[in-house]
């Protein structure tokens, strides 16, 4: 199966089946039926897609219920350590980390049901990254929480000195502080 559970109730690394030969490759990166089967019906909504250079740190976003998003992340051109932390406090790893490296080449990708803050650190000379999300962006309800929060421990494996993060994502609350309804 191309879906792999991880201890966090509803997030998954999906790992596509990849085609190759002389030519290249062929994958297919979304199939409703492939995930229907898994008993994830979506229906996405919006794609997003950024581009990065070296040691940009965005995130970590999230938006508000009714507006919550679940997302599908994956990485066109480069590496990324794709980080979420667990924010819906019914659930055993309320507060806790996961990261996984998505790049070009692995072709993994990241399912984000909602509840959880999500963001990337770029360990590539840049990337592009894409993520499909099952609700519509609402400013109203966008919000997040510090990528350098101390009681989360991040490592986000860019050095200090090389980190870049928007002024807008090194105003964010901390976690014991921010904004949660899930």
């Amino acid at each position: 199966m191309p879906f792999h559970k991880t201890e966090f109730p509803g997030l998954f690394v999906f790992e596509p089946v990849i085609y190759e030969d002389n030519r290249g490759y062929f994958f297919e990166s979304y199939n409703q039926k492939i995930f229907q089967q898994q008993n994830l019906d979506l229906k996405f909504v919006q794609d997003n897609q950024s581009s990065s250079s070296y040691g940009v740190i965005r995130g970590m976003h999230y938006q508000l219920n009714p507006h919550a998003q679940t997302k599908l992340v994956r990485v066109l051109v480069g590496t990324i350590l794709d980080v979420v932390v667990d924010l819906r406090k019914s659930t055993r790893t309320y507060g806790k980390v996961f990261s996984v490296q998505l790049s070009a080449q692995n072709k993994k990708q990241l399912l984000i049901p909602p509840g959880f803050a999500h963001g990337f650190s770029v360990l590539s000379e840049r990337a592009e990254v894409l993520y499909k999300c099952d609700d519509f962006y609402d400013k109203e309800s966008e919000t997040g929480i510090r990528y350098d929060d101390p009681s989360l421990k991040i490592d986000w494996k860019i050095p200090l000195e090389k980190v870049i993060v928007s002024e807008k994502d090194q105003t964010l609350p901390l976690f014991a502080d921010c904004r949660n309804n899930f």
